[in-house]
């Protein structure tokens, strides 16, 4: 992938219980000049899987700090554990969870992953902008 915002998504949810809406995950991954945003929204699971190893990959290859909003997934298997695992364990620095609901912060401790996160209540921002401003188009 090469533009600055990547989205790749599944399509199988089983929704929340009680509900009879679906929620497909999602992974969206987000380049800024300091660091890797990971977007994953709604069911985090093996179907998604081919799109969260690519995700993974892009962010490794950027090769800055790389922090994960989860605030908005609404379940999580062993595959969605296995990428967070993976970037927490690549990063230089501790991978940032930002936000992650009570599903994310369970899984995140029973496998002690924990111990390879910082997990932050409070989002902060991020900035999309090219590192050296705008392109010169005057050549």
């Amino acid at each position: 992938m090469t533009s600055d915002a990547n989205t790749t998504g599944g399509t199988r949810g089983v929704g929340l219980p009680g509900s009879n809406d679906t929620e497909p995950g999602s992974v969206h991954v987000l380049l800024g000049p300091g660091r890797t945003r990971v977007v994953m929204t709604g069911e985090i699971d093996a179907e998604l899987g081919p799109e969260l190893l690519e995700a993974a990959a892009e962010a490794e290859d950027a090769g800055q700090p790389v922090e994960v909003d989860a605030q908005h997934v609404s379940f999580m298997d062993s595959t969605g554990v296995a990428f967070l695992a993976k970037l927490a364990s690549r990063s230089r620095e501790p991978l940032v969870l930002i936000r992650p609901p009570d599903v994310v912060r369970f899984l995140v401790d029973v496998t002690s992953i924990n111990q390879l996160v910082k997990i932050v209540e409070t989002d902060p921002g991020f900035d999309t902008s090219l590192p050296d401003g705008p392109p010169d188009l005057a050549g």
